[in-house]
């Protein structure tokens, strides 16, 4: 199903399922050392891909909310957590599964990163109800749900759901790594029907199977219908099926933490695209909001 015939012209409240983390961001001051001390500043931040967009989209204003699981402990924080951003949340819990953990090690625009899924295993496509897709426009989805989770079957479940609905449906990857360990053909057949993908250019190359990152937009517009594929602080690719990719270039900011960069992009990109459709319009958006990203320790916008 096409973006076009997906399009919901009534409501602007917007979905985001799938993960959510306890982050733990290490900025290290020096080179890293092994067998001893490096100095760093290193703080415990709220994340996850999903959960990381909804928190920008509220920040923004759109009327957001967020399906995910935590672990039982965790639960009035993350709720909390989502509220203060103007998310409305909508948690379950995993007994005996904790929520899931990351740590960050940043080194400039690249990151190492330590992932326990924890209890984003539990989730599962019936944690959106029909009640909930009902006031949608549009949902978002990482491809996290395909490792664990929902998976593949769940992921394709609510894509059809949401089409019935008359949802728009976007897609962050999330992974060049869990990409490769699902396998990439498998994967594109996980995510197959969906709107609109954002993706960086390691995700977008495989995906696509194309190492030239304007055939890898093509590949993925006709596709998908909207690609989006961000290359650091480069640019920014756009394609959309029918019409010649253009790029859109990134401002120079004093990086931070690249981490979330890529949700802050897509929040951005929704919160005006789901307003007038204008794909130029909302790619200039994400990007900003992206590049205030960049300047944070952590995923999510300062409260």
């Amino acid at each position: 199903m096409g973006v076009a015939a997906a399009i919901r012209v009534s409501g602007q409240r917007v979905i985001a399922f799938g993960d959510i983390v306890n982050d733990v961001v290490a900025v290290p001051r020096a080179a890293l050392r092994t067998d001893t001390d490096t100095p760093a500043t290193i703080r415990p931040r709220p994340g996850g891909s999903a959960a990381n967009t909804a928190a920008w989209l509220g920040s923004l204003g759109t009327p957001t909310d967020f399906v995910g699981c935590v672990g039982i402990a965790d639960f009035d924080y993350h709720a909390g957590e989502l509220r203060k951003q103007g998310v409305v949340p909508h948690l379950s819990t995993a007994p005996g599964l904790p929520t899931s953990t990351i740590v960050i090690i940043v080194d400039g625009e690249q990151r190492t990163m330590l992932t326990e899924r924890g209890a984003n295993r539990a989730l599962t496509a019936k944690d959106l109800s029909d009640e909930l897709l009902e006031q949608a426009a549009v949902l978002h989805l990482t491809g996290y749900s395909l490792i664990d989770g929902p998976r593949a079957v769940g992921v394709r479940e609510l894509i059809e759901r949401a089409h019935v609905a008359g949802i728009t449906v976007s897609m962050n990857p999330g992974s060049a790594g869990f990409i490769a360990d699902f396998g990439p053909d498998a994967f594109v057949e996980g995510i197959a029907g969906a709107d609109i993908l954002f993706a960086n250019v390691d995700e977008a190359r495989l995906l696509s199977a194309e190492n030239v990152p304007i055939r890898a937009a093509r590949v993925l517009a006709d596709r998908h219908g909207i690609a989006i594929i961000t290359q650091g602080s480069e640019s920014v690719l756009v394609a959309e099926r029918g019409a010649a990719p253009f790029s859109v270039p990134v401002p120079a900011v004093r990086l931070v933490d690249p981490t979330g960069a890529g949700d802050a992009m897509a929040a951005g990109f929704l919160n005006s695209w789901r307003v007038d459709r204008d794909v130029f319009r909302a790619t200039r958006a994400g990007i900003m909001v992206a590049a205030r990203a960049v300047m944070l320790m952590g995923g999510r916008p300062v409260i």
